[in-house]
């Protein structure tokens, strides 16, 4: 679906579809601070990561990376990084709020581009790990 406005954000996003906050999926790349390997964490709009918490589970310190890395990564800019469809198969963590939704919606490429998805259904696409992000 394209939007009309910008679905940079969670907020927009939402008032773009006409969804609640808490069913955007944020896609959020984070980088390794060890390895440099790139994660993918696709979270509920309505939460802030809790990176102490992600990092215990991915087993090393988390970074937010530049934009440049972001794009490499994906294939996407931020703002519209899609969990389906990037240019690499990232190790993926899924927020367990998002299946509190029947449906939710994910970035598809750009930041006016979106598309409504059942939660199983995405993390049966991306291979996601389901966890508390915050």
């Amino acid at each position: 679906m394209t939007t009309e406005t910008s679905a940079r954000s969670a907020e927009e996003a939402a008032r773009a579809v006409g969804a609640q906050v808490g069913q955007i999926v944020k896609s959020l790349v984070f980088r390794g601070v060890d390895s440099g390997e790139a994660y993918l964490l696709l979270v509920s709009g309505a939460n802030r990561v809790d990176e102490a918490a992600m990092a215990a589970l991915l087993g090393e310190a988390l970074e937010r990376p530049d934009a440049d890395f972001v794009r490499a990564a994906t294939g996407f800019a931020i703002g519209g990084v899609s969990p389906l469809g990037g240019s690499a198969r990232l190790r993926t963590v899924m927020d367990e709020d998002l299946f509190r939704y029947a449906t939710v919606w994910a970035a598809a490429g750009t930041p006016r581009h979106v598309f409504e998805v059942v939660p199983l259904q995405l993390r049966s696409a991306t291979g996601a790990t389901v966890a508390p992000v915050t």
